[in-house]
C-alpha cells in the first residue's frame, strides 16, 4: 500500500471508530508500528488528528478529507463516472461545477472533448465553479472560458464561499451543473460535510437549468451534515455500478435519472 493510500486509510479508520491504536492498526494494514506511528505523527502535524499514547483520536477535520487525500480514493470509479458525466454537455452551454475530486475528473474530460472546440473567439463551454484547483486547470484550455465566483477560500477542498460568492452566482445562469456531494441519500437529498460549500453549492443547484450529481457508490444512501437540495432539484445521477441497486432504485422512483457506469 503506498503512503497517500494508506494516510486516507486512517483517517477513514478514524472517521469511522474515533480512535484508533498504532498496533491494532499496524496489524491491520500489514505494516511496521513505527511505520504507522510516523504516519500519525504527520496527519497530527497537519491537525488532521490528535496523537494519544498508543494512537490516536479523531478530530473534527478527520470527518472531511482534505481534497489531496480523497484523490486515491476510488480512482478507475471516477474516472468512468466523469467519462460518462461529460457526455450531458453539448457546444455553448454554460456549465457549472463545484468542488470535488469526481467534479475536478469532469472537468479533465470536458477539456478533452474535441468536439465542444470554439471558433475565432466564441468559447465552446463557459465554465462556472468556485472551486481553485478547477479554475486552475481550465484556465489553459483556449476552448474553455472560465468564470470563477470570488469567495473565501476553504483549505480542505479549494471551493469559495461566502458573500461574494453568492454575489456573483445570483447574477449568473447555468444550463448545466455538475453536482459534487458528500453524501446523497433518495429521501433526504444531497449534502455536504461544510455549511458554507452546502450554502454555495445550494444557490449553484437554483441557477442551473439541469443538475447532474456525480457520486461514486459509496456516497449514496448516505447522509452528512449540511443538505444542499431535495432528490427532486437533481435530474440525473452518474455514478458506478457498484452502488447498492436498491438505493439505485429509490433513486429512479424519485424521479431521477439514473447512469451506474
Amino acid at each position: 500500500m503506498a503512503r497517500h493510500e494508506r494516510l486516507s486509510t486512517l483517517l477513514d479508520m478514524l472517521g469511522q471508530r474515533e480512535k484508533i491504536d498504532v498496533e491494532d492498526v499496524a496489524a491491520e494494514l500489514d505494516v511496521s508500528a513505527a511505520t504507522i506511528r510516523r504516519d500519525l505523527d504527520h496527519l497530527a502535524e497537519q491537525q488532521l488528528l490528535t496523537r494519544t499514547r498508543g494512537g490516536a483520536v479523531a478530530n473534527d477535520l478527520a470527518y472531511d478529507l482534505p481534497l489531496r487525500y480523497k484523490t486515491a480514493r476510488h480512482v478507475p470509479e471516477k474516472q468512468r463516472i466523469s467519462a460518462a458525466a461529460a457526455a450531458f454537455a453539448s457546444k455553448g452551454m454554460v456549465v457549472g461545477l463545484n468542488g470535488g475530486t469526481t467534479t475536478a475528473g469532469v472537468a479533465r474530460a470536458l477539456a478533452i472533448r474535441s468536439d465542444l472546440g470554439g471558433r475565432g473567439d466564441a468559447p465552446g463551454l463557459t465554465v462556472v465553479t468556485n472551486a481553485l484547483n478547477i479554475a486552475h486547470e481550465l484556465a489553459v484550455r483556449p476552448n474553455v472560458k472560465i468564470v470563477v465566483t470570488g469567495g473565501v477560500a476553504r483549505p480542505q477542498s479549494f471551493e469559495l464561499s461566502g458573500p461574494l460568492a453568492t454575489r456573483v452566482l445570483s447574477e449568473l445562469t447555468i444550463d448545466l451543473l455538475f453536482l459534487g456531494v458528500d453524501a446523497f441519500d433518495p429521501d433526504a437529498g444531497a449534502f455536504a460535510h461544510h455549511e458554507g460549500e452546502a450554502s454555495i453549492n445550494r444557490l449553484m443547484v437554483e441557477r442551473a437549468e439541469r443538475v447532474v450529481a456525480v457520486a461514486d457508490g459509496s456516497k449514496l444512501g448516505r447522509r452528512a451534515f449540511a443538505r444542499i437540495c431535495e432528490t427532486t432539484q437533481v435530474d440525473a445521477l452518474v455514478t458506478d455500478t457498484d452502488a447498492d441497486p436498491e438505493v439505485l432504485r429509490a433513486f429512479e422512483a424519485a424521479g431521477v435519472e439514473v447512469q451506474a457506469v
